[in-house]
């Protein structure tokens, strides 16, 4: 057998060998794997098996081969490693990709905001179902003292942990796991300037919240804030009852009240700051950046009233005295009575 003969012979072999390894290659690293829809999410609940995490898969994916991504998963060993998460693919991906994001957990963060947020049951309703925890376990969870008193909060105040912005947070998040990463939030957000300033008021974090909060429900016009925070920094010092309608509101839990009437001033209630000295029992919704803010860097004036403008600006009229904040109140009045506010 001639040598050239022999040479074709010899690389026979490694030639089958180079095409198996190409067709393998190919095989595993091709996009064989595509979104049914333009995005696919795929969501993998705590606890979830290995045969509920390839059927969401099959359910949510155009898979070229299931065979081939089960033999890739059975040597991934990803049945031991199901990781649960919120998974988004909008793109073609290859079996081994899939398999590698799936296993290492390299889930798609939620983003949630929450705004306007009066009570523990409308943060519920805003997080619940976008993270794995529902409405019922948030809400659960907060109603249990027990879950944060160590942290120094109690059922009437823990809402003002919840900040309003926009958040990341990965899908598989808990109740409890919601709570934590809101109060490392809040803690971050409480910096030594900002406790500095609460101090210099003879203010705790939590009072700092409540004005903030009552401000928030208070005021029309975001520059008008801080001197409406150093109206009730100024009653506060002068043992002055707080008399903010928007704790009414909440005593009532009727926040469509447009017109706070005398016969509601006299309900009993410890948010009734008409009757009682000093601050409520909490926050009547979350405390956000600008009224927490408002109330650190509170104008430094005389007025011990305000009440909205006649007409009907969002501005209001401050006063240093009642004769002059009665003069003021009555054309509002009026005003009200004219438009046929009654309510």
């Amino acid at each position: 057998m001639n040598k050239n003969k022999l040479s074709y012979l010899l690389s026979i072999p490694a030639l089958i060998v180079f095409v198996s390894v190409f067709v393998v290659y190919r095989m595993l690293n091709g996009l064989n794997v595509k979104p049914n829809e333009p995005r696919a999410v795929i969501y993998i609940p705590d606890g979830s098996s290995y045969a509920i995490a390839m059927d969401s898969l099959k359910v949510n994916l155009r898979i070229k081969n299931i065979r081939v991504l089960e033999w890739v998963a059975e040597r991934k060993h990803y049945s031991s490693h199901v990781k649960p998460g919120r998974y988004v693919f909008d793109s073609g991906l290859s079996y081994l990709e899939l398999i590698n994001i799936l296993r290492s957990g390299r889930q798609t963060p939620v983003k949630i905001t929450f705004t306007n947020i009066r009570t523990i049951n409308d943060l519920a309703g805003k997080v619940g179902g976008r993270i794995e925890a529902d409405s019922s376990e948030i809400i659960a969870f907060l109603s249990d003292p027990a879950n944060y008193k160590s942290d120094g909060f109690n059922r009437e105040n823990v809402i003002s942990v919840f900040i309003p912005d926009t958040y990341e947070f990965f899908w598989n998040t808990s109740a409890n796991g919601f709570y934590s990463r809101m109060l490392k939030e809040y803690r971050k957000f409480w910096n030594d300037e900002r406790l500095a300033k609460a101090k210099e008021k003879n203010l705790n974090q939590i009072e700092v919240a409540i004005l903030a909060s009552i401000i928030n429900d208070e005021v029309a016009k975001p520059d008008e804030k801080p001197r409406i925070a150093g109206v009730y920094l100024n009653r506060l010092r002068r043992g002055i009852p707080l008399q903010a309608c928007p704790t009414i509101k909440f005593a009532l839990n009727d926040f469509t009240i447009t017109r706070v009437l005398k016969k509601y001033l006299v309900i009993e209630s410890p948010y009734n700051t008409y009757l009682h000295n000093g601050f409520p029992p909490g926050p009547i919704g979350c405390p956000t950046v600008d009224g927490i803010d408002a109330v650190l860097n509170a104008e430094k004036h005389d007025y011990l009233y305000f009440v909205a403008k006649p007409d009907f600006s969002g501005h209001n009229n401050f006063s240093r005295t009642l004769a002059e904040h009665n003069r003021y109140a009555s054309l509002y009045q009026k005003e009200l009575n004219k438009r046929k506010i009654f309510r």
